[in-house]
């Protein structure tokens, strides 16, 4: 038997995987290459859409596993994995399965912006991923690496690996990660590898190149790992969880884990002058590393010497798991050589007897422009080629396996001739990334903020089910009975907000409760107000209005009732802009617009435009370089052939 199991491995191997090395079908509807977090969700989704997936990974006892910080969420990334669980999605159920902390942030904000966060035990989680993967019918899992990408006529049909087996396939799906040409960097040294202990994949790129794709190169990065028993939390703070935490998935019903806490300390004076005496020494600051970095989560060497003015910078002490004896030191990214990361450590207030388990280090890898794909994905070069993760210029898993998700569900209705599934910006997250991706293209790993989406009032993570759950019942991913449970409530919030709107409170009710909420009271003669009117008030709350009037009201949804209530007026002006959008989505452009037969378009615009290949003006009018005479320009154009047709 070629795999080998060490003793962490389940006890039960998947008879898939048994099977691939034995009698196995070379016939797969998709292939998706890597078993990162945007792999899982491209071959699950594929799977429970009834397709025949192979799942190629360099390590079966890798899948899932959790390269950076051990945490799922965060600010807008926290978007993306409710969304993705609205869709039907995994990473929100895998998040819940292996929390050991919930921390909703910028809870001081508008609900608008209001992110889930979970600090993650990450053994548990690569083994919770991996056993997904395994359990859903219809994926099988081969060890190997991917070499070439099969193509005939434009078409791919087959995957090559580096054993020299032929996968033939209807589609495939790259997730390759950090891991096509990566080059790792500690210091002045540099080898080959995608992430830390495991091997590179070398020779991917060449295929992708002959097929005349446009590769560039990134770098990302990761924090030391340090042994638990030498740190000294005595004088650190510490960061609790939520006390009542929230679940990321609709499927899961309570949260009964003991959370665990972090621990915030800084870096200081001392540790800066550290990191300024060694820049020299620093593969980023001497010129060896190449790759493009993330520009809002650099390394601590590069927040050092952009904010020269700051005598400290946050350093998250979070631990790797229930049982793990390691802490992860977030905030602390680096590619300093060893001996530098230990003189950095033992500077910092905590830290003074840290031992390393691990470094930090930098990893270069090759990515993919994503303007060469469609808004599903697909690159527009080759057809059932999809591109998903880090590999299309994006940092962070729930970025990846948004897109994951994006391009599985796309390749499952491509093979079945299908209308494609794509997400527009006003409806989640998930529809600005991947806009963003393949409209503006990634010169640096893109993040997902909430300042990216213009239209976050309404994507809000209270109403994500409202907003996508119907596109998971469509696709059969989320069950009919699990979305009702949605639609009913949907129904009661509408009548609760019915009724506040008619019911009137008089004064002598209401005025207590305003005054001790520093609230103007009602006059008398006025007669009362209605609840509604009462709750659009600062500093009022659903639990406050429910005190004025002898109704039973609903605390299950009222927190839900009281965000629709108090934005009402800004909630509507965002439907009349999405109107608008819709007018110009209507425009549909061809893909194959000669550009040059516009007059009086800028030479910029066409060259943009002929690059991008919008699919309507809407996505046309967010082109860098496209200006709004282009954009009417092109309205005229396509109604003028619209009627010589």
């Amino acid at each position: 038997m070629l795999l080998t199991m060490s003793a962490t491995n389940h006890s039960l191997i998947s008879l898939r995987i048994l099977l691939l090395y034995g009698v196995m079908s070379n016939q797969y509807d998709v292939i998706v290459i890597g078993g990162g977090h945007a792999g899982i969700e491209a071959a699950v989704v594929c799977a429970r859409m009834n397709h025949s997936v192979l799942l190629i990974t360099l390590d079966p006892d890798k899948i899932g596993r959790m390269s950076c910080n051990p945490s799922i969420g965060g600010l807008a990334k926290g978007h993306l994995v409710k969304e993705i669980d609205a869709l039907g999605g995994e990473i929100g159920v895998l998040a819940d399965r292996t929390a050991i902390q919930y921390r909703l942030l910028n809870r001081s904000k508008g609900p608008a912006v209001w992110s889930p966060r979970t600090q993650n035990d990450r053994s548990l989680y690569k083994k919770a991923a991996r056993s997904i993967v395994e359990k859903t019918k219809n994926i099988d899992i081969k060890e190997g690496e991917a070499t070439e990408l099969i193509v005939d006529r434009g078409r791919i049909c087959g995957v090559r690996t580096k054993s020299g087996d032929e996968c033939k396939t209807d589609a495939v799906i790259v997730t390759t990660g950090t891991f096509l040409n990566g080059l790792m960097h500690i210091g002045m040294e540099s080898f080959d590898g995608g992430r830390y202990e495991e091997p590179a994949a070398s020779h991917l790129s060449g295929s992708l190149k002959g097929l005349g794709l446009s590769l560039g190169r990134l770098k990302t990065g990761t924090s030391p790992r340090i042994k638990k028993e030498s740190v000294d939390l005595t004088n650190l703070r510490k960061q609790p969880g939520d006390e009542s935490p929230a679940p990321f998935s609709f499927r899961t019903k309570d949260v009964s884990r003991q959370q665990i806490p972090c621990y915030i300390t800084h870096t200081n004076e001392r540790t800066h002058r550290i990191i300024c005496s060694s820049l020299d020494r620093s593969p980023l600051y001497s010129g060896k590393i190449k790759g493009i970095g993330p520009r809002y989560c650099p390394s601590i060497e590069t927040k050092v010497e952009r904010f020269s003015d700051r005598d400290s910078h946050l350093v998250f002490v979070e631990p790797e798991g229930i049982e793990a004896n390691e802490y992860y030191l977030n905030g602390l990214s680096t590619s300093l050589p060893y001996d530098v990361q230990v003189e950095i450590l033992h500077s910092i207030d905590g830290l003074q007897n840290a031992e390393i388990t691990k470094p930090g280090y930098a990893v270069e890898y090759d990515f993919v422009y994503p303007v060469q794909l469609y808004p599903t994905l697909e690159s527009k070069s080759v057809t059932y080629l999809y591109f998903a993760g880090q590999i299309n210029g994006t940092s962070g898993y729930e970025e990846a396996a948004a897109q994951g998700f994006m391009a599985g569900v796309n390749a499952a209705l491509k093979i079945r001739d299908d209308k494609p599934f794509v997400i527009k910006r006003y409806e989640a997250y998930i529809g600005v990334l991947v806009d963003d991706l393949v409209t503006k293209n990634a010169t640096e790993p893109y993040r997902m903020f909430t300042s990216l989406a213009e239209h976050r009032l309404i994507l809000r993570i209270d109403n994500v089910a409202d907003r996508l759950m119907h596109y998971g019942v469509r696709y059969g991913l989320v069950k009919q009975s699990e979305y009702q449970v949605f639609v009913d409530q949907r129904m009661r919030i509408d009548r609760e907000i019915e009724r506040l709107r008619t019911t009137v409170v008089k004064p002598s009710a209401a005025n207590p409760i305003l005054l001790k909420k520093n609230e103007t009271g009602i006059p008398e003669e006025r007669g009362g107000q209605t609840l509604l009117q009462i709750l659009k008030r600062p500093h009022l709350h659903y639990k406050d209005v429910e005190r004025m009037d002898d109704f039973e009201f609903a605390p299950d949804i009222g927190q839900r009732v009281e965000i629709e209530v108090k934005y009402e007026g800004y909630i509507k002006r965002e439907d009349e802009a999405i109107a608008r959008l819709r007018e110009l989505e209507r425009e549909k452009i061809p893909r194959d617009l000669d550009y040059n037969s516009i007059h009086g378009l800028s030479n910029e615009a066409r060259t943009k435009l002929s690059a991008v290949r919008p699919s309507d003006l809407d996505q046309a009018s967010r082109i860098q370089g496209v200006s709004p005479t282009d954009i009417l320009l092109m309205l005229l154009y396509l109604k003028k052939t619209m009627v010589t047709r």
